[in-house]
């Protein structure tokens, strides 16, 4: 029975068309014959050619209302009329669209909303600027660019909210239009809260049931996306009673989605004949219309078959593939014929293409000359810094230099001095102390048992002393332990700036060998000390600073810890003198660390590789 009203409501709907046409065709003719095709008729012969166009998109007639919208906007053209221009391009970008010219498509409503934006704002021109821009939306939606058409539903939907009039239809099916692309760019949330606001309006299952049947559906197959399914499928259960209680195509139409939906939702919960029954009851239904909803149809029908009748869908859904595409190329060919069957359009595309190839010329030009010029500055920056760091690199080794050689001097003098005290001893002391023992050794043939005690005792004295002198001897003139002169340096720098700055510190070296350090490392270790030190004073109000060296499984790492008043890490980050700091870690290939809490402190911790 349903079957049956579809058709003969589409009948009507082509009946009208045709009756329509033939109306029009008449009055024509008879202005023509009478000599009375003056710019004012030349208008009513266009819109009667819309209307005609108007009525056949509505019959699903694509070639047919392509042509006389076609008709029409060449004689709107020939007059300037930008705004039927603009609504004759909102027809035939609708009918590309649907006919999956989505290229065609975006930029017939380009051109129209360019147009539209030449006029005066009336409402009529923002009510059509909203339907391109809409129409935009569904286009991208196709072609899976879902944050082009988000931004276009976004417009229209900003536009439809200022019209006048009752426009809580046309709001609510942008809507649903941009919930559509939220929900197949799978930003579910935003696509449910869409959703939700249509289906407050308790009065739309009466006032449009066949849209809310939609409404819910998309809610519901949401939900299923989302893995909630608290509510399914008792939310497709009533979608689809709505669609089959109301006795129109529309809700027809609605109804295979539904079906389809249902069938995933039981073949996912592997409850196969409720599956079978509405995957079948969707291919019926779509059959009638003979477009992407039978092929999907098919295609869940192969899914949830088996065996022979599985892959008999299959072969179907390929056939019917082909098929689709072949009519959809065809179509596209018949739009272009007629498009281009004057050489006044024709020379117009031209024109249009020269300048459009012309601006893309001139556009390409000036992004590479940008590009070079960007590549050259960019590169003399480069240069710049390269020669700034080497230059610093060759101070720091300089001032390191300097540094070794002046610590070298003191060890030197020391060393001198050592080897002074160590021959007066051992020369002048020792050679003395020597004699007098000789001396008691001689005096010691007195025969007496207390001399010979009290003598003994004096000479076991001497040889105690002779050995203490030759041990202080021997030890004044050993060398330091080798590496030691740069701790000694880093001591020298801790000392006079904790000094200076008015804080105390603590020093600890854990047996670090820094003759296994380059000169490189040394200078950069020596340089972020003395910045820390200058960061500490300028920023954290320390009492205390400690600073401990170690190594770990061949990794040398510096500790620099403060009780100042801390920082907020992220924002510091900016400072030059952590800037500094963070260069110079990168200079030796280390690896910097810093935590910091208010009023709880600061610890640096620096890393690097001793090999």
């Amino acid at each position: 029975m349903k079957i049956i009203f579809f058709y003969i409501s589409l009948f009507t709907f082509i009946t009208s068309a045709q009756a329509q046409e033939t109306k029009t065709f008449k009055v024509i003719d008879s202005i023509q014959k009478n000599g009375l095709a003056n710019s004012q008729d030349s208008l009513l012969f266009a819109d009667a050619h819309y209307k005609i166009g108007e009525g056949y998109r509505y019959s699903i007639l694509a070639d047919s209302a392509y042509y006389h919208y076609h008709k029409a906007e060449q004689i709107y053209r020939k007059f300037n009329n930008k705004l039927k221009i603009a609504k004759t391009l909102y027809g035939i970008a609708v009918i590309q669209k649907d006919e999956k010219d989505f290229t065609g498509s975006e930029v017939t409503s380009v051109e129209a909303i360019s147009l539209l934006n030449q006029l005066e704002k009336t409402n009529e021109v923002d009510k059509y600027k909203s339907f391109l821009f809409n129409n935009l939306g569904l286009v991208f939606d196709q072609l899976e660019l879902y944050d082009e058409s988000i931004s276009y539903h976004k417009k229209a939907l900003a536009i439809k909210r200022k019209l006048k009039g009752n426009t809580k239809a046309t709001i609510d099916n942008s809507k649903n239009n941009l919930a559509l692309s939220y929900k197949n760019s799978q930003q579910y949330k935003l696509a449910l809260d869409f959703y939700g606001q249509i289906l407050k309006n308790k009065n739309l299952v009466n006032e449009r049931p066949d849209f809310y049947a939609l409404v819910l559906d998309n809610y519901a197959h949401t939900l299923y996306l989302t893995q909630n399914e608290e509510q399914l499928p008792d939310l497709y259960l009533k979608a689809l009673r709505i669609c089959d209680s109301l006795n129109n195509s529309a809700a027809s139409y609605n109804s295979i989605v539904i079906n389809q939906h249902l069938a995933e939702y039981y073949h996912d919960k592997n409850v196969t004949d409720s599956a079978l029954h509405y995957a079948y009851r969707a291919k019926d239904i779509s059959e009638q219309y003979h477009n992407d909803d039978l092929l999907k149809s098919l295609l869940l029908l192969s899914k949830v078959e088996e065996g022979n009748t599985a892959a008999k869908y299959l072969k179907d859904y390929i056939s019917l593939s082909d098929s689709l595409q072949k009519a959809e190329r065809t179509i596209r060919n018949k739009f272009a014929r007629i498009k281009y069957e004057t050489n006044q359009i024709e020379q117009e595309n031209i024109r249009i293409a020269r300048e459009r190839l012309w601006l893309l010329i001139i556009s390409i030009i000036l992004i590479v000359t940008s590009f070079l010029i960007y590549l050259v500055v960019t590169q003399r920056n480069k240069n710049k810094e390269l020669k700034f760091i080497q230059q610093q690199q060759e101070t720091n080794e300089e001032i390191y230099n300097l540094m070794l050689s002046q610590q070298d001097n003191i060890e030197e003098a020391r060393t001198l001095e050592k080897k002074r005290v160590s021959q007066e001893l051992h020369d002048g002391v020792l050679g003395r102390l020597f004699g007098t023992r000789l001396s008691l050794d001689s005096l010691n043939m007195g025969t007496s048992v207390e001399a010979i005690n009290t003598r003994s005792q004096y000479i076991n004295e001497l040889k105690t002393i002779e050995e203490d002198i030759r041990k202080v001897s021997h030890e004044l003139n050993t060398d330091f332990v080798s590496g030691s002169g740069f701790m000694d340096i880093i001591k020298t720098l801790i000392e006079t700036q904790t000094k200076a700055y008015g804080f105390n510190y603590e020093l600890n070296n854990k047996d670090v060998d820094w003759e296994e350090a380059s000169n490189k490392t040394k200078i950069h270790i020596y340089r972020i000390i003395q910045e820390s030190l200058q960061n500490i004073y300028k920023h954290a109000n320390a009492t205390l600073v400690k600073i401990s060296f170690e190594v770990k499984n061949n990794v040398f790492c510096l500790t620099i810890n403060d009780n100042g008043s801390g920082f907020d890490v992220n924002k510091a980050k900016k400072g030059i003198g952590l800037k500094n700091i963070n260069s110079r870690v990168e200079e030796i290939k280390g690896e910097l660390t810093i935590k910091s809490e208010l009023n709880k402190g600061t610890t640096i911790k620096i890393k690097v590789k001793t090999d």
